[in-house]
């Protein structure tokens, strides 16, 4: 019932929770992951801030800036695209309030933590007055790993795959499963669940029967995997700022279009599914933006662009910072050490003369 398969794979999961307790709470795997990601992808970042000759620091404040406000993009963007869901006549205002603010039931996409990433980091750069097209260049592969990384929340919360098929990457969930987390009449009702699913079950293990899915969340973590090795191949030789931030917009775009396409569980508007809408308007947006410059630079303008350090380079810089900190702390123990001679010299000094002013005391009283 808790198994998930990959049969054409050969590979077996045969009991993957969607959560586990900690001193009495409940905490979700797919909260747990998408920290992870976040995590991760400041370390990335931190890396290329430095191997582009900015500051760590800079990243990690942009990063605590960008916290809880992507969180909050995510959530509202789902639950505008998603009110049916939210909104129920005779439910109450707070009632439907908690449903909205209640992130633990999930709910939350990726496009709107994206676009608010974008606004915080406009304003960030503007009070700090940095440049934004090197941040996005800077930050791109960070927050492709993140993407990738945090889509197996979805993986152990068995959502985001697409249609039913029989191709050797599917991915067989027990049809049990939704029988016990809702009703399965619900999971139909939504479209998540399709009849050609349930009318064609893949028997797996001891007779259990499973619906075939494409394994969605997994070929888009592949394709952010592409686009970080593109990039990091293509990143020394970059003509401008911004251009590999372009470069994953594009990418993503395009790629989140065939991907969305394959889903079940789409936010739509009317006939359309929003994320392909946004996968072209961001793909045609920053392509547009790209041969703009690229037209620029071969009538002879020379645009702003920093280069990223070779990993030879890269490995130079930090031992040469290792060695700086080495002969600092050494310097510094030095210095404790002498001044903590001193202090006990001085401290043997007032001693003595403390037992000389004794002495003559004792010596005029005789």
């Amino acid at each position: 019932m808790n198994g998930i398969h990959f049969p054409g794979l050969g590979i077996h999961f045969e009991n993957v929770p969607s959560s586990f307790n900690l001193f009495g709470i409940e905490i979700k795997l797919y909260a747990v992951v998408i920290a992870i990601g976040f995590m991760l992808a400041l370390v990335v970042a931190g890396r290329e801030a430095r191997m582009s000759g900015q500051s760590e620091d800079t990243y990690l404040d942009f990063f605590l800036w960008l916290i809880i406000p992507a969180i909050v993009g995510a959530r509202i963007y789902y639950v505008i695209f998603n009110w049916d869901e939210y909104y129920e006549k005779g439910k109450g205002f707070w009632k439907t309030v908690g449903d909205i603010v209640n992130i633990r039931e999930g709910g939350l996409a990726i496009y709107g933590g994206l676009i608010v990433g974008v606004f915080v980091a406009f304003i960030f750069n503007k009070r700090r007055k940095l440049s934004l097209p090197l941040m996005g260049d800077t930050v791109c592969m960070g927050v492709l790993l993140g993407q990738m990384i945090g889509r197996w929340g979805n993986f152990f919360n068995r959502e985001c795959f697409g249609a039913y098929t029989k191709s050797f990457i599917r991915m067989a969930i027990p049809v049990d499963y939704f029988a016990k987390e809702e009703t399965l009449n619900e999971y139909l009702d939504s479209g998540v669940i399709t009849n050609k699913m349930l009318m064609n079950p893949e028997i797996v293990g001891k007779r259990t029967a499973c619906i075939s899915v494409y394994p969605t969340f997994l070929l888009e973590g592949l394709w952010c995997l592409a686009l970080i090795i593109f990039i990091l191949l293509y990143r020394r030789h970059k003509k401008f700022d911004g251009e590999l931030s372009l470069i994953y917009i594009m990418g993503y775009g395009i790629g989140r279009f065939f991907i969305e396409g394959m889903r079940t569980d789409s936010l739509m508007v009317g006939s359309l599914k929003v994320s392909q809408v946004v996968g072209l308007v961001c793909f045609f947006g920053a392509m547009t933006l790209m041969v703009y410059n690229h037209v620029r630079i071969f009538r002879g303008h020379e645009p702003k662009c920093h280069p990223v350090m070779k990993l030879s380079e890269y490995r130079e810089l930090r031992a040469a910072e290792k060695a700086d900190k080495d002969k600092t702390d050494k310097e510094k123990t030095s210095a404790d050490k002498k001044t903590s001679e001193d202090k006990t010299e001085k401290k043997a000094a007032e001693k003595d003369d403390t037992d000389k002013k004794n002495d003559n005391k004792k010596n005029n009283k005789k």
